[in-house]
């Protein structure tokens, strides 16, 4: 067996013009793209304008505490503390929807629409339902 070229059974090429207009042809395909062009087949969102305009968002404070409390007449009730102490959620039972209770500054009682009243830390509060008289509520 002899060594041969490493292309002695290639084919000659018949056309070599056809070879240099390839070659010119993929070169000049990629001038003056520098990124490829981006489709969107969402429809433009009417409010971008409004929602641009609009005033930034106001997050809600973090959860300070979560606390399970025993009232004086042997009633559980689970109180949230918020962060900036001038928000709690109450809720009477574990599943019931909260009721946010909010005050005008830090120190003040959380108030809530219907006669709901709150006052402490999450250690011990004072707490005033509606149709039920204030009572003490320790953790």
């Amino acid at each position: 067996m002899t060594n041969a070229a490493p292309f002695a059974n290639a084919v000659p090429m018949k056309h070599p013009l056809l070879l240099a207009a390839t070659a010119a042809a993929f070169a000049l395909s990629a001038c003056g793209q520098d990124k490829p062009e981006q489709l969107d087949t969402r429809a433009p969102d009417p409010l971008a304008s409004q929602l641009a305009n609009s005033a930034p968002i106001e997050m809600p404070p973090p959860v300070k505490a979560s606390v399970t409390f025993r009232c004086k007449d042997n009633s559980l009730v689970y109180i949230d503390f918020f962060e900036g102490d001038t928000q709690a959620n109450f809720r009477a039972t574990q599943t019931a929807v909260p009721t946010r209770l909010k005050a005008p500054a830090a120190g003040e009682p959380l108030v809530a629409e219907g006669g709901y009243k709150l006052t402490g830390t999450p250690k011990s509060v004072t707490l005033t339902q509606p149709g039920k008289p204030a009572q003490d509520c320790k953790a």
